[in-house]
C-alpha cells in the first residue's frame, strides 16, 4: 500500500513530474515575452521617409544638383542659385 507512484520518490506519479516540466517550462516562456517586451520598448521607433531618402552631410551644391536633376527646379533657378551659393563660399 504504497500509493500511486511512489516508487519514483515524488509521490504524485509519473503524471506529476510532467505536470512539473510542464510547469516550469510555462513559467521560462512567461520570463523570455517578459524580457523580450522589455527590450523592444527600449528600441527607438523607426519611421519611413515619405520624401525620400535623406541627405545628410551633403554639399549645398550637390543637393541644388540633386533638386535639378529630378526636375524640381529649372535651368535658371539651379544657375541662379549656383552662382548665389558659390559666390557665399
Amino acid at each position: 500500500m504504497m500509493g500511486f507512484g511512489a516508487g519514483l520518490g515524488f509521490g504524485f506519479g509519473s503524471g506529476g513530474l510532467l505536470v512539473l516540466l510542464g510547469c516550469a517550462l510555462l513559467v521560462v516562456g512567461v520570463v523570455m515575452v517578459i524580457a523580450w517586451a522589455i527590450g523592444r520598448t527600449g528600441q527607438p521607433a523607426q519611421l519611413a521617409s515619405v520624401q525620400g531618402p535623406q541627405i545628410v552631410n551633403q554639399d549645398a551644391v550637390e543637393v541644388l544638383g540633386l533638386r535639378f536633376a529630378r526636375g524640381e527646379m529649372t535651368a535658371d533657378e539651379y544657375t541662379a542659385a549656383k552662382q548665389t551659393l558659390e559666390a557665399q563660399r
